[in-house]
């Protein structure tokens, strides 16, 4: 009995790694930066991110203060605001981790549960940043805003490599980001002259 022959993942391609399917990976990425952030009055990636965030925000703070919120504004027992503006989504950071996962050649099934693992893991590490700062906030902790400063600027930022470097490693990635996809289209290109 002939064994059938499957075609290959377009979006994956980790044995059949040509030019068009690096080329067409790209492009799969590229409309989906688009998709999430356009319309630009209202991005997609962040009508999809604020209530994943912001429910479980208020779920943990119920168990410390009273909590409303009425959108964009989240209210602390009967004084405290709290803005939630679409930075405090980071939707730059989903992207960002969406980007790493699509720029290296991966099987259909280590790209589905890597990315997963690392959203989830931004996802949560977001959560509990919201949290703490609105907590802190709330209790007139001084220098709240310049920790939330170098927070966001400085540690999310070494976060998010935190959390690529730990998928590299959970997922056994050989590759790199961007650089094995340009040196592979390189070789070809050479070995075809």
């Amino acid at each position: 009995m002939k064994k059938r022959k499957i075609a290959p993942d377009i979006i994956d391609p980790y044995k059949k790694n040509s030019i068009f399917l690096i080329l067409l990976r790209y492009f799969i990425l590229l409309m989906l930066i688009i998709l999430l952030l356009f319309p630009l009055s209202n991005p997609i990636i962040y009508t999809i991110l604020t209530p994943l965030t912001i429910y479980p925000v208020i779920f943990l703070l119920k168990f410390f203060v009273n909590v409303t919120y009425v959108a964009p504004l989240m209210t602390l027992g009967e004084k405290t605001l709290i803005q939630i503006v679409p930075a405090c989504i980071a939707g730059a950071a989903y992207i960002l981790i969406l980007i790493l996962n699509l720029s290296v050649r991966l099987k259909a099934k280590t790209r589905i549960n890597s990315l997963l693992l690392s959203l989830f893991i931004l996802l949560v590490f977001n959560i509990l940043r919201i949290f703490s700062f609105a907590l802190l906030y709330h209790n007139l902790v001084p220098y709240t805003d310049l920790i939330h400063k170098i927070f966001w600027y400085i540690i999310s930022t070494f976060f998010i490599i935190g959390i690529w470097f730990f998928i590299v490693k959970i997922f056994k990635i050989k590759e790199i980001p961007f650089y094995s996809d340009i040196s592979y289209i390189i070789k070809e290109i050479k070995g075809k002259r």
